[in-house]
């Protein structure tokens, strides 16, 4: 028996994936946990995500799609957390490679269910920006989404769309997207959380760690990103709701769209055409300014006096907690700092950490 569980954005939803099959399947084996290798720039300092020539250390599922195994390594420069998360997983990590668009992770999906022969296919979103038309002012990342959603509404297999803590993601929120999820799946506790305690204590996903954080039972507002989003954490975002898929899909343009684009260069052009941008653009662009940024040193006291200012801010702005990710940003310090800062701030003010969040003093 045998699960499938695409995880529709990538980065942090292969690790909701796993928080999910240990909610919902617990009692079975291992799932397959289909995701892409995108990571933000702090762990991949290359734009867009990477296809399977990115990485040595693949070992072969069928024709056209890659485990990645522990062992794996990403190509430098690129990094990847994918490898990680295969040693501290137990499920098969299988990598979506989207270098030619929707067709081909059609093909990919085909063969892995033949090969797998699925018990069930789940296709999960955290945050719920796969429901999004296309022209919300918020809307920042909809490309990955809109290609595994256009993938999986091709496929001649039953497939269940799930939406994992909507809002979180600071794209759609919760009001926005109220009155397109479904039934309610399940409510994610603390208990739910303990498969994936550890990765969180080291995996930069904000969504996914704003959702283990409610389960958990944290509440308020938590600032994320590097444009400082305020993201309410209520009693609705430790939920999963169903989503009907080709509702979900007659809603999203852009995933209508790339339907039949066979390059990853179609989908973006499609992206800034309906959308007005691709993310990669974004990220191309940033990663240009990182470049030229100059990191600040990891001074013990300087970090807590700079953190001191920005929590008078946040606090001015009735924010009650934030992330690692967001704070190593707005502290200007590189991503390969977040670790470190990480450390710092627990040892000195272990008061403050609302794991995997950090409360505001």
């Amino acid at each position: 028996m045998t699960r499938l569980i695409v995880a529709a954005g990538g980065g942090g939803d292969a690790v909701a994936a796993a928080m999910l099959h240990a909610a919902l399947y617990g009692d079975e084996g291992p799932a397959v946990i289909l995701t892409y290798a995108w990571d933000r720039l702090l762990v991949d300092p290359v734009p867009g995500p990477r296809g399977a020539d990115d990485f040595t250390g693949l070992q072969p599922l069928t024709p056209a799609v890659w485990k990645v195994p522990a062992e794996a390594r990403p190509i430098a420069p690129a990094g990847s957390t994918l490898p990680r998360l295969a040693a501290e997983l137990s499920h098969t990590l299988a990598l979506i490679d989207p270098r030619h668009g929707a067709e081909g992770v059609v093909r990919q999906l085909e063969e892995l269910i033949t090969h797998l022969r699925p018990t069930s296919i789940d296709l999960l979103d955290v945050g719920g920006d796969v429901l999004a038309r296309g022209d919300e002012p918020t809307l920042k990342s909809p490309l990955a989404d809109s290609l595994t959603l256009a993938a999986c509404g091709q496929v001649n297999a039953p497939i269940r769309l799930l939406i994992a803590g909507p809002g979180l993601d600071g794209e759609l929120s919760h009001e926005d997207l109220r009155n397109q999820l479904g039934a309610l799946v399940h409510t994610f506790t603390a208990e739910d959380t303990e498969p994936i305690s550890a990765i969180l204590e080291w995996h930069p996903s904000e969504a996914t760690g704003m959702l283990a954080a409610t389960a958990r039972g944290v509440r308020g507002t938590c600032e994320v990103r590097d444009a400082g989003l305020p993201i309410p954490l209520t009693d609705e975002s430790p939920t999963v709701h169903e989503v009907d898929l080709d509702e979900a899909l007659s809603r999203n343009e852009l995933a209508r769209a790339i339907m039949s684009t066979t390059t990853l260069a179609d989908v973006e052009a499609l992206s800034r055409e309906i959308c007005g941008f691709s993310e990669i653009d974004y990220e191309r662009d940033k990663a240009l300014r990182l470049k030229m940024q100059q990191p600040t040193t990891l001074d013990f006291e300087s970090v807590l006096r700079r953190l001191a200012e920005f929590e008078a801010a946040a606090r001015s702005h009735g924010v009650t907690h934030t992330t690692f990710r967001h704070l190593t940003e707005v502290l200007n310090l590189n991503g390969s700092q977040r670790d470190d800062l990480r450390r710092l701030l627990i040892h000195s003010r272990p008061e403050q950490y609302a794991a995997p969040l950090w409360r505001i003093a």
